[in-house]
């Protein structure tokens, strides 16, 4: 008996191995102290890049690996099983490349692509502002043509990378008010004018900088422009159809890591007489969670293939996926920290920091509330 289109193949299972591989020796060991030190592992992440982890979407004439969005949320699940906070910046890099490779010209991709996929340079992805955040389409930051350049100036917040990246997909606003006024522009960390605020101060995703991004009369270049003018709505949110499966999958991963920890504590922790994993509250309570993890991981992986294959419903699933694989990983993960009692509390064990990581994930790339809209609005067009 085969279970045909419902199981992985050959290769997605080796890709899976593969990150599963680098997840255990380069990312694990070591993620408990990146998240108490705020140490953002560069090092680290440019070793995903060898594996061709920094350009898993991006087309192989640019130097990538051309694969699917299951595949990539294959690697990303994997690598959140170590450290959901670097798994999501790497997806992030990936994001803002695969725009580039999609949607550039010939020009910005030789410019930019061959540092992006080696990430000797990491890319960030600058859509939100401090007045804009679920309601995109108002952005402020604008971009004047002047002769060979543009000139932008406003600010983006929230920025994954802000400060330490060296390339930034910027959302500005080039016309009218609204979605068709938005284009989309590679701008340099170095390029005169462009600053950043103090590294926020999170209650998770502490691997990774996050900082405002400010633009003081930055010029440039005109051939910088991802796309045409007022293309770049569409861009952003084409992206993020891939962005959502991709921080569902981080959810996935992360939750995974609490089950199994979960398994193995109450296996282990002695209470009345008994491991407590033989108590039937502490069963029902596993087998819920695991439960509900491989039906959100069904649909994350179904909406991946329709992302992969254009199918006219892809953004209303891979809201649905996100939505559901992140409400369920903070769920899984809650549940994991309450099976630990006390000691999940604690910073020596990881379930704490799962719990904080994880929490952030129904709140960037649409909020859940948001994806909620997105579902309903098409169900009822229908």
């Amino acid at each position: 008996m085969t279970i045909g289109q419902f199981d992985l193949t050959d290769d997605q299972r080796e890709i899976q191995e593969l990150a599963r591989r680098f997840t255990a020796d380069r990312i694990t060991p070591f993620a408990g102290e990146w998240d108490e030190q705020h140490i953002f592992p560069r090092d680290t992440i440019k070793a995903a890049a060898e594996l061709g982890f920094g350009a898993i979407y991006v087309s192989e004439e640019s130097g990538g690996i051309a694969l699917g969005r299951l595949e990539a949320a294959l690697i990303m699940e994997a690598m959140a099983y170590g450290c959901p906070s670097t798994s999501a910046f790497i997806s992030i890099h990936n994001m803002a490349s695969w725009m580039i490779d999609r949607f550039g010209s010939a020009t910005v991709k030789g410019k930019y692509l061959p540092a992006l996929v080696t990430m000797d340079q990491l890319a960030s992805y600058c859509l939100t502002e401090p007045g804009s955040g679920s309601d995109a389409a108002a952005l402020k930051t604008r971009a004047v043509r002047d002769g060979d350049h543009y000139v932008v100036t406003g600010s983006k917040q929230f920025i994954s990378g802000a400060g330490e990246n060296e390339v930034y997909v910027t959302m500005v606003r080039t016309g009218e008010d609204g979605p068709r006024g938005i284009s989309a522009l590679v701008i340099e960390r170095d390029m005169p004018g462009v600053s950043f605020g103090a590294n926020e101060r999170k209650l998770g995703w502490h691997s990774q900088p996050t900082r405002q991004v400010t633009f003081d009369g930055v010029r440039v270049p005109v051939e910088n422009l991802v796309g045409h003018e007022g293309e770049g709505f569409r861009i952003a949110m084409s992206g993020l159809d891939g962005g959502r499966l991709n921080i569902g999958a981080c959810s996935l991963g992360g939750a995974q890591r609490c089950l199994d920890e979960a398994v193995r504590y109450t296996r282990d922790r002695r209470q009345f007489g008994k491991a407590i994993a033989d108590f039937q509250a502490t069963q029902f309570t596993l087998a819920d969670m695991a439960t509900e993890l491989e039906a959100a991981r069904a649909l994350l992986y179904v909406a991946a293939a329709k992302v992969t294959g254009e199918a006219p419903d892809k953004t209303r699933f891979a809201a649905m996926a996100k939505r559901l694989a992140t409400d369920t990983g903070s769920s899984v993960v809650d549940r994991a920290l309450q099976l630990h009692g006390g000691y999940g509390y604690l910073m020596d064990y990881p379930i704490e920091r799962f719990w904080r990581d994880l929490r952030v994930h129904s709140i960037l790339e649409g909020t859940n509330q948001v994806m909620r809209m997105i579902v309903g609005r098409e169900l009822v067009r229908e």
